[in-house]
């Protein structure tokens, strides 16, 4: 250990035994020098305490329909009482909480309208999926404790994405898969901008989109890479999807569509570029090596990989990829975010000579990681 970092060791244990005394933080709040830093450490560290009932005043607005209602006009709180079958005072109780949150906001006439993250909402669509998507992860947090031990039942996640049964020997029909594989080609139009803002792939012939969903990226891919042949791998249930959206926009001539699983069937090896678009973060390290070892003996000599999801180890998304994320995927019951460093050394390992990672505009929604034969 460096003299450095026994500093810091040393200052953090000074810092939490003076910060758990209870004349300190007395101190702390009638100093006025450091009353700013006490108040804000305390609604902090509240807004941990309070966090769920943040987000339900949030799935409150999605499900009853306030944010696609308020999206059309402001609307005073007796409009909105009897558009939506409430008693006003109770009614208001929701409303005062979005407008706490920026989720709404009060007119100069004393109306409601769209804040700033409702305003969001509205041209990010697929975020209200994923909202009325996460009573499943709430449902599965009510005790968290055994969630993160893990092996006590299944859990609402593991029943949702039906995948992890396929990869456990179940096999799964288009039934299953659908609503997974809708929700997921909601969000995929944001994801698809982000590569294809940050990554030219007019270099490539022929790109492979291992366990590529209903299709999203690559039809986005198509309109802006003319010249572009593709080739979408994943499971038969899934592909099937797939399929169909290919056909209804005529690009069946210039993709294929190859049915398998990539945990144990070899990956068609006609491509000079794969993709893996936030697969591989749903997988423990062992199914990570199998994946990215399948894409290194698929791909031609001199071959591309991108890795496409969001990446730990990045300061200013954090708490997603490692506490919401790190929790999402307790109760799926597999998979975790990795730094770049991580993935690149299991890379080496197979046998990747070079990585780079390419900056997006918004790591929280995707991050590059570009791996190179």
């Amino acid at each position: 250990m460096s003299v450095f970092g026994r500093i810091q060791d040393g200052w953090r244990r000074f810092r939490n035994q003076l910060m758990g005394r209870v004349g300190f933080q007395t101190f702390a709040t009638a100093f006025p020098l450091t009353r700013p830093i006490a108040r804000r450490r305390s609604r902090q560290l509240f807004d941990l305490i309070a966090g769920f009932t943040y987000s339900q005043t949030l799935v409150a607005c999605v499900e009853l329909g306030l944010i696609e209602r308020l999206s059309r006009s402001p609307a005073s709180l007796d409009e909105l009482a009897r558009a939506f079958g409430f008693a006003e005072h109770r009614l208001e109780r929701l409303l005062k909480a979005a407008v706490s949150l920026k989720i709404l906001e009060r007119t100069s006439r004393g109306h409601y309208d769209l804040g700033i993250h409702g305003a969001a909402l509205i041209g990010n669509p697929w975020i209200a999926g994923f909202i009325k998507h996460h009573q499943l992860l709430y449902r599965d947090l009510a005790d968290p404790i055994s969630v993160v031990r893990g092996g006590e039942g299944l859990t609402a996640l593991q029943s949702y994405w039906a995948y992890t049964a396929d990869h456990h020997g179940q096999e799964t029909d288009a039934k299953d898969v659908s609503a997974y594989t809708d929700l997921m080609g909601q969000s995929q139009a944001a994801v698809a901008r982000e590569i294809l803002s940050a990554y030219d792939f007019s270099a490539h012939r022929h790109l492979l989109d291992i366990g590529g969903s209903n299709g999203s990226f690559i039809l986005a891919a198509a309109q802006r890479h003319k010249a572009l042949a593709f080739t979408l791998f994943d499971l038969p249930a899934v592909s099937q999807i797939a399929r169909e959206r290919i056909l209804s926009a005529r690009l069946d001539g210039r993709v294929a569509v190859v049915e398998g699983s990539f945990l144990t069937d070899p990956l068609p090896d006609s491509a000079d570029v794969a993709t893996l678009i936030r697969v591989l973060h749903d997988h423990d390290d062992e199914s990570v090596a199998k994946i990215m070892g399948a894409a290194f003996r698929a791909l031609k000599p001199d071959g591309v990989l991108i890795v496409a999801e969001p990446f730990s180890g990045i300061p200013s998304i954090e708490p997603v990829t490692d506490a919401y994320f790190g929790l999402y995927f307790a109760a799926m019951g597999q998979g975790k975010t990795r730094t770049t460093a991580e993935i690149i050394a299991i890379g080496q390992k197979i046998g990747f000579r070079s990585a780079r990672v390419v900056a997006t505009q918004n790591p929280l929604i995707t991050g590059i990681l570009v791996l190179r034969i």
